[in-house]
């Protein structure tokens, strides 16, 4: 199977589907932020290992702590998916921190900033002649 062939993409879109459900409904560690969200699974085309992309809302030590315990109830979460989907192979999954949603805001904020700069500056030019 190809990394981009319909079946991975499907199979990619199901176990995040579940991931998130499983995420929300069913883990209960206390580490783990409310605010929580999948934001992309690959697995590999022999469905052996996933790469799970994680976004979590809040500062950087809710991060650590959530990315600790999600990675420590990563069996659990596992076998979960097991249960759930109908896969040759049950991917071993490989969670990451994703921080491309918090370097976005970070982004907007300062380009909001320079137009503001831009705006105080064409002002006062305005007023000067």
């Amino acid at each position: 199977m190809r990394k981009n062939s319909v079946k991975n993409v499907r199979i990619n879109e199901e176990v995040h589907r579940e991931l998130a459900e499983i995420l929300r409904n069913d883990v209960k560690d206390p580490r783990i932020a409310p605010m929580v969200s999948i934001t992309e699974v690959e697995v590999a085309p022999d469905l052996k290992t996933a790469k799970v992309y994680v976004s979590v809302l809040g500062d950087d030590e809710a991060a650590a702590r959530t990315m600790d315990g999600i990675k420590s109830s990563a069996g659990y979460i596992r076998h979960l998916l097991a249960e759930r989907l109908n896969l040759r192979y049950t991917p071993v999954l490989n969670f990451h921190l994703d921080t491309s949603i918090a370097y976005a805001i970070n982004m907007s904020k300062k380009i909001e900033e320079v137009k503001a700069a831009d705006a105080a500056a064409g002002h006062k030019e305005d007023e000067q002649e």
